[in-house]
């Protein structure tokens, strides 16, 4: 798509609008690399679903919004109540509509060891440390116009920081709440967990009322050799809400990360969770489920390459779509030239409850190395009538029978939880949101 292609668009007009009211930081790479990533995302435009990585998502509608910019005074300054999660009482940092709320927030005696600040705050007291992840050239590409659309208006967002060998012994919630209808936010988070530490970090998004907004957070993970970081992502965004996320790991030596990933809100969601295990013995472990109703599209493409000997991932991830929803879920794994002793597995198991819902799920492995283990593979299905009938032999009525059968199927992307009042909690999440009406002719 050309540039005067893509100014024609709603959308990519909207935008190219509100980038003439942005402030600049004062720092020249900053500032230089927001422009360039503007001038990328104007040439390209949004991807089009002739883009392989966008097949089985359309954004033809989004492509005819336009998104106003924040109301900063109102961000600012309007109420809300704070999510809470069980079993997570450590730091908490709070952004409304993607700015930072320190009043919403807790950093009052963070744990020895851990560092949290705002972007702007990290930014004014050190930059350097941040330019690799800010400044880096994403690919000229359709398929990353949203990461160029990011880092060209992102103003806000988290750095986190654990120093070598400290263990965070609470999880630190990182909480992103919209309330503003009609406009876009974007935010940044970069964590850094040093050598030998240990931390465990939960993403939480959720929506005031019906917000139809659209956010864009892109998250950039590091960690050191022998370094331990337990990812938790609640996405329970507004019915109406636009949300796409991009997670990226990397793993050295020793290190291990973890993913629990619970998608149930929002009308449309992506979400890109990409690691490289760079370092030998390296491990990648993610669990996640999604679930539908209604009209709501989420779309998922995990990717794992493995870089460097004897690494190690196991990804397991489910999806119950009811209603006229679709889910989509892509998983790579990529063993690269050197990357001997590799051993990886994935598995995607989806329900349909409606004859109206769509799943499209697509695994894929690529090996250049050897003397590997990799093992794949996904299904589609509905509930087994056996376990219905079963269940209703012994008095329980259908709609419960459904919901048993269907919480089973999805908890064992939970199970691996440590964190039990949490795993709880996400359990109930998902019982309230799964249907309960009777299965679809």
């Amino acid at each position: 798509m050309s540039e005067t292609q893509a100014i024609r668009t709603p959308f990519v007009q909207a935008v190219l609008d509100s980038s003439g009211t942005a402030d600049t930081s004062g720092i020249a790479w900053v500032d230089a690399a927001r422009r360039d990533n503007l001038a990328s995302f104007a040439a390209t435009g949004l991807p089009e679903a002739r883009n392989e990585s966008w097949k089985y998502t359309s954004l033809r509608a989004l492509s005819q919004r336009g998104f106003a910019p924040v109301d900063l005074k109102a961000a600012r300054t309007v109420a809300v109540d704070v999510p809470v999660l069980p079993g997570v009482t450590g730091a908490r940092m709070v952004f409304v509509d993607g700015v930072f709320r320190t009043d919403l927030s807790a950093l009052e005696a963070l744990p020895a060891g851990l560092t949290l600040q705002s972007l702007p705050d990290a930014l004014a007291a050190d930059p350097e440390p941040l330019r690799f992840a800010l400044s880096a050239r994403h690919r000229h590409q359709a398929a990353d116009a949203f990461a160029h659309l990011n880092a060209a208006l992102a103003r806000d967002g988290v750095v986190v920081k654990v120093a070598a060998g400290a263990h965070v012994a609470s999880p630190v919630h990182i909480v992103f709440i919209s309330t503003q209808a009609g406009v876009a936010w974007h935010a940044r988070a970069v964590v850094d967990v040093g050598q030998g530490a240990h931390v465990t970090l939960v993403e939480h998004h959720v929506g005031l009322s019906d917000v139809a907004s659209l956010g864009t957070l892109f998250a950039d993970y590091t960690l050191r050799d022998e370094a331990v970081l337990d990812l938790v992502l609640v996405q329970d965004a507004s019915a109406s809400a636009t949300l796409i996320r991009r997670s990226h790991a990397r793993v050295g030596a020793r290190a291990v990360g973890t993913v629990h990933a619970v998608e149930l809100g929002g009308a449309l969601v992506r979400h890109e969770l990409m690691a490289e295990l760079v370092g030998e013995a390296g491990r990648f472990d993610s669990r996640g489920v999604f679930a539908l109703k209604a009209r709501q599209h989420v779309d998922t493409q995990m990717e794992v390459r493995h870089q460097a000997r004897d690494t190690a991932s196991d990804a397991l991830w489910r999806g119950v779509a009811d209603g006229r929803s679709r889910g989509v879920f892509r998983g790579a794994i990529v063993v690269a030239e050197g990357a001997d002793g590799s051993d990886a597995a994935l598995s995607n198991k989806n329900l349909l409850l409606s004859a109206q819902a769509e799943i499209d799920t697509k695994p894929e492995l690529e090996i250049y190395a050897d003397e590997v283990k990799a093992a794949h593979g996904a299904t589609i299905g509905q509930l087994d009538e056996r376990s219905l009938f079963y269940l209703r032999s012994r008095g329980i009525p259908l709609t419960q029978a459904r919901s048993l059968l269907t919480l089973a199927f999805c908890r064992a992307a939970l199970s691996s939880l440590p964190n039990e009042a949490l795993r709880e909690h996400l359990g109930d999440l998902l019982v309230a949101h799964l249907p309960t009406g009777p299965v679809d002719a």
